[in-house]
């Protein structure tokens, strides 16, 4: 673990630090030095660029177009590749990312080196197949045309094991965007290509535009395929925050840091500028993993006694120590002080961008997922519910409940409502009927006598409850706390039941991820017949908010019927094999990409501030009120963010609960210890595009997936409709993007995603 420890807790990919190698004929040697000297955890090793002995991957001198042909037509045994032997199976899969030969240009004018370098490219790939290893770094394209290698690339793919391809790409993006992102150099002839580091002085001191235009024309070509990433070169100069905040979103693996980039302190040693270091933090927050690339540009002074000590306090002699070994402890200085997170992040890890998708009205779904530690059937469980349909288990209630800093704002709301309701003079003699619907195992009912104690009013509560388990706890809590005088239990539907009397206040916790997703705007419809005229209802409003997002990972795992169905205490406690299982592809049809999902979203871009939805206020007394809406809302994305692709909308609330008294998710306004990402105005939203978000387990945001990912370019702004459809039996939303680019309008007439009455 090249970069130390952090409590313990973090698992990350990005605690380990790779080397990209150099030449050199000892694989043995070339590993044990860079991992035992040098205390990196991995190398980066060209599969085309190593020496032709027996200890190499590959001769880099190597073309099959010079390949003498057998008289039958047939070559000799290829000579690219030496021995497997030379490392266990476990070295090889552990320890070893294979660097394809730089040489390859599959666009260029050049018929020989075109051909060559397709085969090349197959060839290696295949033997670093056969070796085990987890990924093999492809070169960047040699120009803006690019279609015959993602072609390749794309055939590879198909057939490839689980082996992931990590495009190289510069993270470059000029201001000046007349100008075409990478001249085509497809007129430089094979003999002109002499070496990796000729070549990419070449290519990126002509970069111009934006090096994610040749991404997202690479991985459009490749279908989005799941198993090709991006290695991002961090240069020396670095884009607008805006533009590198894009890549969060993005299926980044590596940011390969070059030692050219590093800055030289007061003592001589390796730093980074501010941003420098604000870019890899936030990498390695995002388990993206560094790999340090480069000759030692800075003359570290002579080693003491303490300075010879690493960064995991280990004796390093000098004589011993990799030239490589400052910039490794820099990158492990700047994890190590990275601010450790709340424990309820660490509880929330395992839920970062892990779909939970809603319940439906269709039958169960069974999977057997196993591993070297267990065999575990997975039935269907979810964070967002059918409240009206369904009845919550007891550990979902205990998770919910667990929230809180919700509970104290509803103990707020409702003592400043029985302060405004009972003047301190009649407080001794006048009593509050306050009824809670929807009152599950006690939560509010207990907030609501804390209030009326702590405020010094009288209170008669009435706790309506339809779930009768959840009505049994009741009755035993009140029993237990010696409540039978104050609160009356009333099993039954708040829909059906006809109140004895009517109430002062009216207190739920029907709030999903998008305020009304969970029909709290139907169940108070239902309620709000036993509210007096002038009566209070807590929440009195909430209203849903969307932002456009680029979700790479949320897109590629929205497959039909492996979407986390587990139990949120169940997902902590798997293996992370388990849980990488449950991903799996599968088909992506229709129904699946017109469901929302309930996620903790992490590795994504925000490309824009939230914009508001749809709002219901409470009560609402009105003869001619529906619940349903329709809302059009325009985004848009900073002009110095660049292109960006929005694969769907990331959806929250915020709820007024009484006057100033508010509860919410939504970015900008969230409750503080609830939710903390990034703010509504621009230069907030700015800054924070690395902040880490903190929600509570109950609500974490939704997201609402494209069918197809929509490309927005500088300058088009980018045009959602939303509605919200009211049925005789079911509520659901419809959502569509109408410009720039119009897409199908998603799960017309509830047919994929629908909440029952």
């Amino acid at each position: 673990m090249a970069l130390g420890e952090r409590g313990g807790w973090d698992k990350s990919e990005s605690r380990y630090c790779g080397v990209e190698t150099d030449f050199n004929d000892d694989m043995p040697h070339l590993l044990s030095f860079n991992l035992s000297s040098g205390g990196f955890d991995f190398v980066v090793a060209s599969l085309g660029d190593l020496g032709k002995h027996s200890h190499n991957l590959m001769d880099p001198n190597y073309r099959p177009s010079l390949m003498e042909k057998d008289i039958g037509g047939g070559s000799h045994v290829l000579p690219f590749a030496g021995s497997d032997l030379v490392l266990s199976p476990s070295q090889w899969s552990s320890h070893v990312v294979g660097k394809i030969s730089s040489w390859i240009d599959l666009d260029s004018e050049d018929e020989i080196l075109r051909t060559d370098s397709e085969t090349t490219l197959k060839q290696e790939i295949s033997w670093a197949s056969h070796l085990s290893l987890q990924a093999c770094l492809l070169p960047s394209p040699k120009g803006a045309s690019c279609a015959n290698y993602a072609r390749c690339v794309n055939q590879i793919l198909q057939s490839l094991n689980n082996m992931q391809l990590w495009l190289r790409i510069p993270l470059v993006k000029n201001d000046d965007d007349t100008t075409d992102f990478i001249p085509s150099v497809s007129t430089v002839t094979y003999a002109q290509i002499l070496s990796w580091r000729i070549f990419s002085i070449h290519v990126y001191s002509r970069v111009r535009g934006d090096s994610w235009e040749l991404w997202n024309s690479f991985r459009l070509l490749c279908e989005h395929h799941s198993q090709l990433s991006v290695a991002l070169d961090v240069l020396s100069s670095l884009p607008s925050a805006n533009s590198l905040g894009r890549w969060l979103g993005e299926p980044v693996r590596a940011a390969i840091i070059h030692t050219d980039s590093f800055l030289t302190n007061a003592r001589g040693y390796p730093c980074l500028s501010r941003r420098h270091q604000k870019l890899i933090t936030g990498f390695l927050n995002h388990s993206i993993q560094v790999v340090i690339s480069g000759k030692l540009n800075h003359g570290v002074p002579s080693v003491s006694l303490d300075s010879a000590l690493d960064h995991t306090g280990t004796n390093v002699e000098s004589s011993q120590r990799h030239s490589l070994r400052p910039y490794l402890d820099y990158i492990a200085y700047l994890y190590q002080r990275m601010d450790p997170l709340p424990e309820q992040e660490r509880f929330e890890l395992s839920y970062r961008d892990f779909l939970q998708s809603p319940l439906q009205g269709h039958n169960p779904l069974f999977h057997i997922i196993s591993d070297e530690f267990c065999t575990i059937e997975f039935s269907n469980y979810y964070l967002s519910f059918q409240p009206l349909m369904d009845n919550l288990e007891a550990q979902t209630y205990e998770t919910f409940e667990k929230d809180s800093v919700k509970y104290i704002q509803y103990q707020r709301a409702i003592g400043n409502a029985l302060v405004d309701r009972v003047p301190d003079e009649e407080a001794s003699s006048l009593t509050t009927v306050l009824m809670v619907v929807g009152a599950g195992r006690g939560p509010l009912v207990r907030a609501s006598l804390q209030a009326a104690e702590e405020t010094g009013r009288k209170l008669k509560i009435y706790a309506v409850e339809k779930n009768p388990n959840a009505v049994v706890t009741l009755h035993s809590l009140v029993r237990l706390e010696g409540w039978e005088k104050t609160v009356t239990i009333v099993s039954c539907d708040m829909r059906c039941w006809d109140a004895p009397e009517k109430a002062d206040i009216l207190v739920s916790e029907l709030l999903g991820s998008f305020g009304d997703n969970e029909l709290s705007p139907e169940c108070l419809d239902g309620a709000q017949r036993f509210l007096k005229q002038d009566g209070i209802s807590i929440p009195s409003s909430y209203t849903s908010f969307i932002q456009p997002v680029t979700a790479s990972k949320l897109h590629n795992d929205v497959i039909p019927c492996l979407c986390a169905q587990v139990s949120p205490l169940e997902a902590i406690s798997f293996s992370s094999k388990c849980a990488l299982a449950l991903q799996v592809k599968s088909h992506k049809d229709v129904v699946h990409f017109e469901t929302a999902y309930v996620v903790k979203v992490h590795s994504v871009a925000r490309l824009a501030p939230c914009e508001p939805v749809f709002t219901f206020t409470h009560p609402n007394f009105s003869t001619k009120k529906s619940n349903q809406r329709y809302k059009k809302l325009r985004f848009e994305i900073p002009s110095d963010t660049g292109s960006a692709m929005v694969h769907g909308f990331a959806g929250y609330f915020d709820a007024m609960l009484y006057k100033d008294v508010h509860l919410g998710i939504e970015p900008s306004t969230a409750t503080p210890n609830m939710f903390s990402c990034c703010a509504s105005s621009s230069v907030c939203f700015v800054e924070s595009y690395f902040d880490t978000g903190l929600q509570i387990p109950a609500w974490f945001a939704i997201f609402f997936p494209l069918r197809t990912p929509v490309c927005i370019r500088p300058g088009s702004p980018l045009e959602v409709h939303f509605w919200r459809c009211c049925g005789s039996t079911k509520v659901w939303y419809e959502w569509c993007v109408a410009s720039p680019n119009p897409s199908p309008v998603h799960n017309s007439n509830g047919r994929s995603y629908w909440v029952g009455l």
